[in-house]
């Protein structure tokens, strides 16, 4: 008998009405944040920066307009109308300008921006010329760091474009004393301050700026209580004026003062939520152990027969749709890596309340069912799972996978708990860890964690070895010895550590100039108030006011990596079957298949530049004969012995089906950025951290890279984190699951991915339930980190790219993420459908 309360409440009409009213319209871009912050910017330009952020913080929450949707009971909103965003030009705008009129057309993420919106985001963004966070976070960075970006060896997108997320703020003292309770710290720190200390100026006016934005954020509250009272007053439904009123309540209640009430908690952790990301663009704002710090609010309101555990579950349901309200609009580019309209908010259930306790209640229950009833992307729920983790919890959370929603993730405390303790966290934080964004541990309110801080295509170094540092005729990296001259293997890895320990000293630059341009142009009062230890330390997160400071940029590509050298250990070394020269020229001619729209693209610029030259016209007329020719040519020649070539390499072992030989090699490879990575630190007194995932980028930086030695062809995606490249893991889930379990999981402390799919018979009655759970938990035995599955059958996914109007509803997993399946680019969607589907 099950000691928990494990409900399966029916989702009620008011979830339906909600989910509707997300969707009926495309998401716009609008421009009230936009001209709100360039007003304050303008009237403030004397003031330090971190009172200017305070200051452009109030202005906006003081004037942006505010709307109460249809049938909400939890308020709030970013924007006028549903799943749309403001913009930030403070971090970048450039890019949203050159994109006004391709942005409702283009195949990821697109959004409807007027006419109007696009004068008034013009009019603002005139003041930030010159003024941005990537404008001076480029002007900081090393040149070669520069030419590397451009020759796409990493990316450091996120923060270089956008504002700083990847978080888990202190929800839970939020909740027990509110802002007021926040305020009156920050002021007995203030009071406590001694005018002659040596950081003084620094320390009091961030503390004036933390006092000053969490009265914004009581200020805004307050508004909304006045419009529900209005809306009140000339609502004719009875019920909807009484639920009106209940929210006028807790708006003028929460969050200046703490909670007494399960739904004032869910209404102040709401407001939390969606300002972190109003005054910042930051995505990943986590939610975190949602489960633990609500369950005392529940669990009182219950007892005292105030809250129905129905009622309870519907305002569950409501936040989780409020948290597919949020959105976020992209770069064309960025948007290909994040597709979906993902926020990743992490939100996770489970695990240990201390060592050895475990910290289930029956509200890890009722996320999963809210889970199940809004089927929505967001949260991206996950779940802790550790050897007392209770087999009803297990269950649940299977039945939510078999789905086909791709939720939750599963996290492995075996593992993350001493990885999170040897990056130098007590026992205490560790085992309170949270996972953040895609599949980051950090110990909330605690820690600045910069994850997701670039992600690094571990192929591109390898092309660089079969050139010796050069890129389109421009010398990227060392110059390593010419392949002609090797004459054993490990000369030839040497070259590729070479080339990757140098790619990696520029991704830091990259991060740290990032890193920098924030503190100094971008502070964030408000996020700062909630993270310990900034308040004392009188230092924003930016400037390294939180106890624990990391950066995690991710490498991806193992796989490829792994079964490419491999083969060449393998067939060149050790066999001998043909030569580093003649692997080369059949990876340059993409082993004799037509050439790739890049390879086309490169050889069309050299001739045109040589025709160029010599003096002679290069018009439209002249580039397209020069394309057919170069097309032509591809498809001819030494297309047979290319092609045995591959077909040598497609007979070699891969990593994914539990060869020994292979696993050991993919270990070693992954050692090849985890290691050098770690050795570095980061402006905030923190160090780098190594993370195995690449979000989408999989594909979309695929696209920008050549052949590889495994056998895969130009421009087509690589292998996402620790998982086996797509159709190569052929000898069952078992033996994947047993193969990336060898891998490191304890050195990328920030964090692993596996994906697996599984046509759903495999997870069909109790007993597929069962052997789900079971392979699961064998994983995790073996120390493997982090797993998420896709319960999907490979006909209905090609039907939904051909009538995506039948299947407007479908949830996939995509990497550490959930999305729409319609709302993914062709190319993502088409490397969902080539995982191997793996049955039980």
């Amino acid at each position: 008998m099950s000691k928990y309360t494990i409900r399966n409440t029916p989702k009620t009409d008011r979830i339906t009405r909600l989910v509707n009213h997300l969707f009926e319209k495309m998401p716009q871009v609008e421009s009230e944040r936009a001209v709100l912050v360039t007003e304050s910017y303008k009237q403030t330009e004397n003031l330090p920066i971190i009172l200017r952020r305070s200051r452009a913080f109030r202005h906006i929450l003081e004037n942006i307009p505010i709307v109460i949707r249809p049938d909400e009971l939890v308020v709030g909103s970013a924007t006028k109308a549903p799943r749309s965003c403001q913009t930030f030009p403070e971090f970048s705008f450039e890019w949203l300008e050159a994109e006004f009129d391709t942005i409702e057309k283009r195949t990821a993420d697109p959004f409807y921006i007027s006419e109007d919106t696009k004068k008034a985001l013009s009019s603002a963004n005139q003041y930030w010329k010159g003024k941005t966070t990537s404008e001076l976070a480029t002007s900081l960075m090393n040149p070669r760091t520069l030419t590397a970006m451009e020759h796409n060896m990493f990316t450091p997108g996120n923060y270089f474009y956008n504002g700083i997320g990847h978080v888990t703020v202190k929800y839970d003292e939020v909740l027990a004393v509110g802002f007021r309770g926040i305020i009156e710290r920050a002021k007995n720190e203030l009071e406590h301050c001694n005018v002659g200390d040596e950081n003084y100026a620094e320390k009091s006016t961030f503390l004036e700026a933390v006092i000053e934005s969490c009265e914004a954020v009581i200020t805004y509250a307050k508004r909304y209580a006045r419009l529900a009272l209005k809306e009140a007053e000339t609502c004719t439904d009875e019920a909807r004026k009484l639920e009106l009123l209940l929210i006028a309540h807790n708006c003028a209640t929460v969050p200046e003062n703490g909670a007494n009430s399960f739904y004032e908690a869910c209404q102040s952790f709401w407001f939390v939520q969606m300002l972190l990301q109003t005054e910042s663009s930051g995505h990943s704002i986590s939610p975190g152990r949602f489960d633990q710090y609500m369950y005392p609010y529940y669990e009182k309101d219950l007892k005292s027969g105030a809250l129905t555990p129905e009622f309870a579950q519907e305002l569950i349901d409501c936040i989780w749709v409020k948290l597919n309200d949020l959105n976020k609009a992209r770069d064309a580019a960025s948007a290909e890596g994040f597709a979906g309209y993902s926020l990743f908010q992490n939100l996770i259930v489970g695990g240990q309340s201390a060592p050895g306790v475990d910290a289930t209640n029956d509200l890890s229950f009722m996320c999963i069912e809210a889970s199940k009833h809004v089927m929505l992307p967001q949260p991206s729920l996950s779940i802790r799972i550790w050897n007392g983790t209770p087999q009803d919890l297990m269950m649940k959370a299977a039945d939510l996978t078999r789905t086909g929603i791709g939720l939750p993730a599963y996290y492995n405390d075996e593992v993350i708990i001493p990885a999170l303790i040897n990056r130098g966290l007590t026992m205490e934080d560790a085992v309170d860890y949270n996972i953040i964004g895609c599949v980051e541990p950090q110990k909330a309110g605690k820690t600045d964690g910069w994850h997701d801080a670039a992600f690094f295509n571990m192929c591109r170094p390898l092309e660089l070895v079969f050139s010796r540092g050069m890129d389109k005729g421009v010398q990227v990296g060392p110059k390593t010895k010419c392949i002609a001259e090797m004459t054993t293997f490990d000369e030839f890895y040497s070259a590729y550590k070479a080339q990757m320990n140098d790619m990696i000293s520029l991704l830091v630059n990259a991060d740290n100039s990032i890193d920098v341009a924030h503190a100094k142009r971008c502070p964030l009062p408000f996020l700062s108030s909630m993270v310990d230890d900034c308040i004392a330390r009188g230092k924003s997160v930016q400037e390294g006011g939180a106890i624990y400071n990391f950066t995690g940029p991710q490498g991806f590509g193992i796989a490829n990596m792994a079964d490419s050298l491999y083969a060449i250990k393998t067939l060149v070394f050790e066999e001998k079957k043909f030569t580093l020269l003649e692997l080369k020229e059949a990876l340059d001619h993409n082993f004799g298949e037509s050439a790739s729209e890049k390879q086309v693209e490169e050889i069309t610029v050299k001739i045109a530049e040589e025709l160029a030259k010599n003096g002679k016209t290069v018009d439209d007329r002249a580039i397209q004969e020069i394309i057919e020719t170069v097309k032509a040519a591809s498809a001819s020649g030494d297309g047979a012995k290319y092609k045995k070539i591959k077909e040598m390499i497609d007979e070699v072992p891969k990593f994914g089906n539990d060869i020994p030989e292979v696993d050991e090699f993919a270990r070693d490879v992954a050692y090849t950025y985890t290691r050098p990575l770690e050795t570095y630190k980061n402006p905030r007194g923190g160090i780098f951290q190594a993370g195995l995932y690449p979000v989408s980028a999989n594909v979309p930086l695929g696209a920008q890279t050549g052949a590889t030695p495994d056998g895969r062809l130009a421009n087509t995606p690589v292998a996402d984190g620790v998982s086996p490249s797509a159709g190569k893991d052929t000898h069952g889930p078992t033996a994947a699951c047993n193969s990336v379990s060898k891998l490191d999981h304890f050195i990328a402390s920030n964090g692993t991915l596996f994906n697996m799919k599984f046509h759903p018979s495999a997870l069909k009655g109790q007993s597929g339930l069962e052997a789900f759970c079971a392979l699961v938990r064998a994983y995790f035995d073996q120390k493997g980190s982090h797993i998420q599955f896709n319960v999907v059958d490979r006909a209905t996914l090609l039907d939904a790219q051909k009538n995506p109007e039948k299947y407007k509803g479908l949830v996939v997993r995509v990497a550490g993420y959930s999305a729409l399946f319609t709302t993914l680019s062709k190319s993502l969607q088409d490397d969902i459908i080539k995982r191997t589907e793996q049955g039980m």
